[in-house]
């Protein structure tokens, strides 16, 4: 009984499933039975027999249905198939075209990289070598200085915003040469003014340097004064003021400051410094031309910054009697000031 009651339950389930027209269909073919039992009960056998090959041709119209249905679900699948494996090769193409791409891309970046490299350490290994280099004329310039001169107290550094080795070699060489009897130094680095004085107080000169900051200029007198040099080297303060020049205003340091000052012989500029304003050197010579020497030497510090440069042009340009000498004291310009109507004697 239990088991006609799971059949029955299966059967009430697939009855829910089945379609109107599939319904229609069943109650058809359930009615053409009923029809064909009947006649065949009631002896009416040319009745069943008329109903029975209805019931055929029925099941025959049923099976060719069939057929073209599944027919059609066999193109629509291979249709499907179709596009799908047009679809999939597509895909294929575009991850390989892709891949390449990447490839080829990933080779051009290795083989930019590679060079690169190569040229970063061809770069180091010859910045390394001109650094060695550069080490090696600072530490012979050096000796040459201390060779030349016995402090009588600890020297100041050198390098940094002070000079090098190599360039106070060049300076001091200079100062030899042409036996300035008064050297005016505009901004001090300390180390600058030691080294002027030892060599000014062989040849019989003075050096009068100028600074802006009390402080520093303090400790350069005092330094001046720790190697015995104070009666040859002083320091005196000099606070930017506003300075017109050319129609134009600039941060210099205050001219009432220079009162004193005559026939500078060798002018050395290293102030003030580029913070303070842009062309910060270039009112010098507007403000002690008229106090050089008949004949001097002018020496401009860091040219070879813009400002500094472009300051050394418009000098040898509109003061008469300027020009630039070839030689260069490393960062230094070296500029021959020859008054009108006087004749030269400086080394060319």
């Amino acid at each position: 009984m239990s088991g006609l009651t799971q059949f029955g339950g299966r059967v009430s389930e697939r009855w829910k499933s089945v379609t109107r027209p599939q319904a229609i269909v069943l109650m058809a073919v359930g009615l053409l039975v009923a029809a064909i039992w009947t006649a065949a009960a009631t002896d009416r056998q040319g009745l069943a027999i008329s109903l029975v090959a209805l019931l055929l041709l029925g099941v025959l119209l049923g099976v060719l249905h069939l057929s073209r249905w599944m027919t059609g679900i066999y193109r629509a699948n291979q249709l499907a198939h179709r596009d799908l494996r047009i679809v999939v090769e597509q895909m294929q193409r575009r991850v390989v075209a892709g891949v390449e791409k990447e490839r080829l891309t990933a080779g051009d970046r290795h083989q930019e990289l590679t060079r690169t490299l190569t040229r970063g350490l061809r770069q180091h290994g010859h910045g390394n070598d001109l650094l060695l280099r550069a080490q090696s004329r600072e530490i012979e310039a050096m000796f040459q200085l201390f060779a030349e001169f016995t402090p009588r107290a600890p020297m100041p550094s050198s390098g940094d915003l002070a000079l090098n080795p190599t360039d106070l070699l060049s300076l001091l060489h200079l100062v030899r040469q042409r036996q300035p009897q008064l050297v005016v130094e505009l901004g001090s680095s300390g180390t600058s003014a030691v080294w002027l004085g030892y060599v000014l107080e062989q040849i019989g000169g003075r050096l009068v340097s100028y600074d802006h900051d009390s402080e520093h200029a303090t400790r350069t007198t005092q330094l001046l004064a720790a190697h015995g040099l104070s009666a040859v080297a002083e320091v005196r303060t000099a606070p930017l003021t506003d300075l017109v020049v050319d129609g134009r205003t600039y941060r210099w340091y205050d001219v009432d400051k220079l009162g004193g000052i005559r026939d500078i012989d060798l002018l050395l500029i290293d102030g003030p410094p580029a913070a303070t304003g842009p062309d910060a050197r270039y009112p010098a010579l507007h403000a002690l031309q008229s106090r050089l020497s008949a004949e001097a030497t002018v020496i401009l510090d860091d040219v070879n910054r813009p400002d500094e440069q472009d300051a050394v042009r418009r000098w040898t340009e509109n003061i008469a009697g300027l020009t630039a000498e070839p030689q260069l004291l490393g960062r230094h310009a070296v500029l021959s000031y020859l008054r009108s109507g006087t004749k030269t004697s400086v080394p060319a």
